[in-house]
């Protein structure tokens, strides 16, 4: 087995208070190693997207301990969990949070620019993922004029340009079609995925699981079984 990348205990989490109160996570306790694609699937309500950003660094939990690479990330002040998740864990929304105004290659380099990188430094870096993903030609372009599975592969060259060692992706392919979805998961179970790279996928895409190298269930806030995956 390889080195634990994510080593989560205890993850409790509610929202609201007396009979509105919601219990999100209940007692959550999970690994994800380096080298492997995990999946955590479960219906809507069970506790997923919370789950991810907890252990992303997005959200704090009300209880428990998310260790990322030996690194206790909630027993650090905010300033710091930012800059660790700038640095170490690259995230790909669902709706891509592609910024409109921005050329395909400046949205690609915004986590370079936020660290301070020379513009044009971080433009070329831009480029070099973009050819990666196979949209170098697509540089100059607004997102608006890209498909939607170009926007998504967008998106994860702008996850790895900073090259995290864990990406996290929620509902990749919930927008696209079948035969694109499939395109977009094996792109990144084949060039992305790494020896030195976690990558964890929230998603109800059952079309998916065949790549998974595991598969979490989750139901009501708590985590039922790991399953192998296909790990095609």
């Amino acid at each position: 087995m390889n080195a634990v990348a994510i080593d989560a205990s205890g993850l409790s989490k509610s929202f609201g208070e007396g009979e509105a109160r919601t219990q999100a996570l209940s007692n959550v306790a999970m690994q994800a190693y380096f080298g492997e694609m995990l999946l955590i699937v479960g219906p809507s309500g069970s506790g997923k997207t919370t789950l991810l950003s907890v252990i992303s660094g997005i959200l704090r939990p009300d209880s428990g301990t998310v260790s990322i690479d030996g690194v206790d990330l909630w027993h650090q002040h905010d300033d710091a969990i930012a800059d660790f998740r700038l640095k170490r864990i690259g995230f790909v929304f669902q709706d891509y949070h592609l910024f409109p105004r921005l050329t395909t290659a400046e949205n690609v380099a915004i986590p370079l620019i936020l660290k301070r990188r020379d513009w044009d430094e971080s433009i070329a870096e831009a480029l070099t993922w973009l050819d990666v993903v196979g949209l170098k030609n697509r540089a100059a372009l607004p997102p608006v004029k890209l498909s939607g599975g170009e926007q998504q592969r967008v998106a994860i060259a702008r996850a790895i340009v900073s090259q995290p060692d864990i990406l996290i992706l929620d509902e990749p392919t919930a927008s696209l079609d079948g035969d694109t979805g499939r395109s977009v998961i094996e792109f990144v179970k084949h060039k992305v995925l790494s020896p030195h790279r976690c990558i964890v996928i929230v998603t109800h895409d059952s079309r998916i699981f065949e790549y998974a190298d595991r598969v979490m269930h989750m139901e009501d806030g708590k985590l039922k079984t790991i399953d192998a995956g296909g790990g095609k």
